[in-house]
């Protein structure tokens, strides 16, 4: 009987490494953050995006978690964090969804999600920096209004 192999790998397209983004400020993510969400759908669809860092906070490449409908989409850690390992270099994360409602404020299932992972990435020794809720108006943060 032979065993399956598993091979991981990742592919980067787009920046060089002399060109990654350095994160000091919510503003800083804000910033990449319209570079990445698509205006066409950021007020009707719910998207989930993860930030890898490296240890001098500059962003290694992102990854579209998931994408959901209007009210909601899913953000599953185990997801988040098998990308986050198998992300060279990567010391902390910060993730990000947006509110096609337009509303900046937090669920109560986003306060939830934020914590679990953030309990996760203790274990792994991964620090989530901050979670985003983005909107074409603009941002909340959850670090910078002391729920991380």
């Amino acid at each position: 009987m032979r065993l399956p192999e598993i091979e991981i790998s990742i592919r980067y397209k787009g920046a060089k490494k002399a060109d990654l983004k350095k994160i000091s400020t919510a503003s800083d993510i804000n910033e990449i953050l319209k570079e990445i969400y698509d205006t066409d759908t950021v007020e009707w669809v719910e998207t989930m995006i993860l930030l890898c860092l490296n240890q001098n906070n500059k962003i290694i490449g992102f990854y579209k978690v998931s994408q959901g409908g209007m009210t909601g989409t899913v953000c599953d850690p185990k997801i988040i964090y098998t990308v986050a390992l198998n992300c060279a270099g990567t010391t902390s994360i910060i993730i990000s969804h947006n509110h096609p409602s337009g509303s900046l404020q937090p669920s109560r299932a986003d306060e939830d999600i934020t914590r679990k992972i953030k309990d996760g990435g203790k274990m792994l020794d991964i620090k989530l920096l901050d979670h985003i809720i983005y909107t074409s108006e603009g941002f909340y943060s959850f670090a910078e209004n002391g729920i991380l």
